[in-house]
C-alpha cells in the first residue's frame, strides 16, 4: 500500500482507531495554525505528535479536547463526537500544568482534583501508588521536585482510570532524572493497556517511548504512522515512503567508493566527507551485497557498518530543522 505524506490515507494493520481525525483546520486571523490534518491513533499505541516549537501540536490537542473550536473537520473519540460530556470524561488529560496548592500535600490536592472532576476518592491511594508517590502522599507539594510535581499532574489524569491519556510536553522543564521518571511512568501505563497521545518537540523522548508518531510542521501533517515506518522512510520523494537502511562504508580511494555505489542498483542517496562514505539503501540490500558489489569492482572495504538513522535525523529531513516561529 502507498503511503503518501502529504495526504496519508492510514490502515495501522486493522486496530481500531481509538481517536479520528478528519481534515481539521484551524486559523487565527491570516495565521494558518492547522491545515486539513487527518490521522488515526489506534488503539493501546503511544501516539507523538511531534513538531518544532509553534507547530501546531497544541492547537491539534485543544481542538479534540474541545477546548478550541475548529474551522473545518471533524473528529471521533471511538467512534463518537469528541464534543460528548460523557465521552470526555473517560480521557485523562494534562494540556498545562494544574493549579495544585504549594501548602497542601499531594494526596489533599488529589482530593481537590477528584472533587473537581467528580471522581470519588477510592482511587487516590491507587493512582499514588501507581506514579511511585505513596511514601510522599502527606509531604507538602512545595517539598516536591520538578518530577515528583509532574508524575502528581499525571496522577490526577488517573483519577476513575481512564483508559486514553493526552499529555501536552509531559517531559517539558524537567531534569534529566525527572525525564526519565515520566518515561517509564509512560511505558509503565502503556503495559497496562493505555493508549497514550503525547504532544512534544523533544524528538529523544518520542522515539524512546512512542510507538506511533506524526509530524506536524508549520500546520501541515509531513508525515504519520509507526516510528519504524517513519524512521526508515526515504528522504528522497516523499510522495512515496520507501523503507532504507543508512550503511557507513571506507576504502582506501573514497573518490572511487562513492562513485561505484552511485552506480549500484538499490542506493537511494550517497553523502560522503573527508573520511567516509554513507549510503541509504533500500532495506532490501544487505551489507553483504554491498560488499559483493565492491568487491567486484576491486575496492575493498575497510569499513561497512550498519547504522540506525534516528529520529532527529529523520525530522531534521522532513522539517529542513527549523522552528515554525
Amino acid at each position: 500500500m502507498e503511503k503518501n505524506y502529504l495526504h496519508p490515507v492510514i490502515n495501522f494493520l486493522a486496530m481500531s482507531s481509538v481517536l479520528s481525525i478528519q481534515h481539521i483546520s484551524k486559523s487565527y486571523g491570516s495565521v494558518r495554525a492547522l491545515n486539513d490534518i487527518s490521522f488515526e491513533v489506534p488503539k493501546g499505541s503511544v501516539f507523538g505528535i511531534l513538531g518544532p516549537n509553534g507547530s501546531g501540536k497544541t492547537t491539534l490537542l485543544g481542538i479534540v479536547m474541545d477546548i478550541l473550536r475548529a474551522n473545518g473537520g471533524t473528529f471521533l473519540w471511538n467512534g463518537q463526537p469528541g464534543s460528548s460530556n460523557e465521552m470526555r470524561k473517560q480521557i485523562g488529560t494534562l494540556l498545562e500544568t494544574p493549579n495544585f496548592y504549594h501548602y497542601l500535600s499531594g494526596e489533599k490536592n488529589l482530593k481537590i482534583a477528584a472533587a473537581i472532576k467528580e471522581k470519588g476518592y477510592d482511587d487516590i491511594p491507587k493512582v499514588l501508588e501507581k506514579v511511585n508517590l505513596s511514601q510522599r502522599k502527606d509531604s507538602k507539594f512545595s517539598t516536591y521536585s520538578l518530577g515528583m510535581k509532574q508524575r502528581l499532574a499525571i496522577a490526577s489524569t488517573l483519577l476513575g482510570n481512564p483508559d486514553i491519556l493526552v499529555f501536552d510536553e509531559p517531559t517539558n522543564g524537567l531534569d534529566p532524572a525527572g525525564i526519565a521518571e515520566i518515561r517509564e511512568l509512560i511505558r509503565q501505563l502503556n503495559r497496562e493497556g493505555k493508549t497514550i497521545i503525547m504532544a512534544s518537540h523533544i524528538l529523544d523522548e518520542v522515539e524512546k517511548v512512542c510507538t506511533h508518531v506524526a509530524i506536524i510542521q508549520k500546520g501541515d501533517l509531513k508525515t504519520v504512522g509507526s516510528v519504524h515506518d517513519v524512521l526508515n522512510a526515504s528522504a528522497a520523494g516523499t510522495e512515496n515512503m520507501v523503507a532504507t537502511a543508512e550503511i557507513e562504508l571506507a576504502a582506501e580511494y573514497l573518490p572511487a567508493l562513492e562513485e561505484a555505489l552511485r552506480q549500484m542498483p538499490g542506493i537511494v542517496h550517497v553523502y560522503t566527507n573527508e573520511k567516509t562514505v554513507t549510503v541509504e539503501a533500500e532495506d532490501t540490500i544487505t551489507t553483504a551485497a554491498i560488499n559483493k558489489y565492491c568487491f567486484e569492482k576491486g575496492i575493498v572495504l575497510s569499513q561497512l557498518m550498519l547504522k540506525k538513522k534516528s529520529l532527529e535525523t529523520r525530522f531534521l529531513e522532513i522539517t529542513g530543522g527549523k522552528s515554525d516561529r
